[in-house]
């Protein structure tokens, strides 16, 4: 059976349209339901590997150092992100404890690492879907994608700081700031829909004459 190239498919609704031409930084939607079909995605493939460096040196920085120091009556007290689940971990609250430890730290660090594996060749004007494992990241990120809360956790963290700056003095350390511009950072990154990047690997392999599969 030939792969008909021209067609797409709406992945909410399961409408079939012809393949458009876009122009610089068009966006094509179902005509049934709205949901996006295609788009332009322009040079924004290539800002996208120093985005993701960039996201992975904030979010050393912020899981290395200490988010916030509080001091009340001459106590002084800090932690990491990785403290505070240990923390939580050490309290019987194991369940929040994971919870946080994926959302925060592994679901965002599985998906910059991922998508460094898959754009780095890209840097470089090498376009190979051969790779080891490449159709399995690619389903993997589409999953994780949700469950990456950093954005959450960094609303939490700044409310508990308000309520707590009535109590005790607060000093915002440096890996709050750091999780700050991960958080833009990963807001730009992770809003690239994985699939435009199968796209482009599958219109490499049937460029060479290779099936796909």
């Amino acid at each position: 059976m030939q792969e008909r190239t021209d067609l797409i498919v709406c992945e909410e609704c399961d409408a079939v349209h012809r393949r458009p031409v876009l122009a610089h930084a068009e966006i094509a939607r179902c005509l049934r339901c709205g949901a996006e079909l295609e788009r332009d995605t322009g040079s924004r493939l290539e800002r996208l590997l120093p985005l993701t460096v960039a996201s992975l040196i904030m979010f050393v920085i912020a899981n290395s150092f200490p988010i916030v120091q509080i001091e009340l009556q001459g106590l002084t007290s800090d932690t990491t992100l990785f403290g505070a689940v240990m923390v939580l971990s050490g309290e019987g609250m194991s369940l929040v404890a994971m919870l946080v430890l994926a959302t925060t730290i592994l679901f965002p660090l599985m998906q910059m690492l991922v998508l460094l594996y898959l754009l780095l060749p890209f840097a470089h004007d090498v376009h190979d879907g051969h790779r080891p494992g490449v159709k399995i990241l690619l389903r993997l990120m589409q999953i994780v994608r949700p469950w990456g809360m950093v954005e959450v956790f960094l609303l939490g963290v700044l409310v508990a700081l308000v309520k707590l700056s009535n109590m005790a003095a607060v000093v915002p350390g440096v890996a709050l700031w750091a999780f700050g511009a991960l958080t833009i950072l990963l807001t730009v990154v992770v809003s690239f829909n994985p699939r435009y990047l199968w796209r482009i690997l599958v219109s490499e392999r049937r460029n060479s004459g290779e099936p796909v599969r």
